[in-house]
C-alpha cells in the first residue's frame, strides 16, 4: 500500500509539474484536456491512498495535513518521497532484530 502510493505520488506530482509547464508556455495548449484529466485522476488517486496509509500507518492529523497539502504546492512531492522513504526504513530497521 505505501509502496502504491508513493508511486501515486510521484506521478501526481510530475503531472501537476507538466500542467504548469503548459501553463508557462513551455509545452504545447495542444494537450491540456488529456494532461488535466490525468493530473485530476491521479490527484484523487493520491488524495483516496493518503486516506488509506495514514489509516493504516495509524498517522495522527499532522502528519495527514502535510502530505495532503504537498498536493498542493509544486516539488513538495519531492519532500513526500523523502519522508515516506525515510519513514519506511525506520520501521525496516525497527522490525530488525538486533
Amino acid at each position: 500500500m505505501l509502496n502504491a502510493f508513493r508511486a501515486i505520488s510521484i506521478l501526481e506530482g510530475l503531472s501537476y509539474l507538466t500542467i504548469l509547464s503548459v501553463t508557462a508556455g513551455i509545452l504545447s495548449r495542444e494537450y491540456v484536456f488529456q494532461i488535466g484529466m490525468t493530473h485530476g485522476v491521479l490527484l484523487m488517486f493520491y488524495v483516496l491512498f493518503s486516506f488509506m496509509v495514514a489509516n493504516k500507518e495509524n498517522w495522527s492529523l499532522k502528519i495527514w495535513l502535510p502530505v495532503f497539502f504537498a498536493s498542493l504546492i509544486p516539488l513538495a512531492f519531492i519532500l513526500v518521497e523523502v519522508y515516506l522513504k525515510k519513514s519506511s526504513s525506520d520501521d525496516c530497521s525497527m522490525a530488525e532484530p538486533g
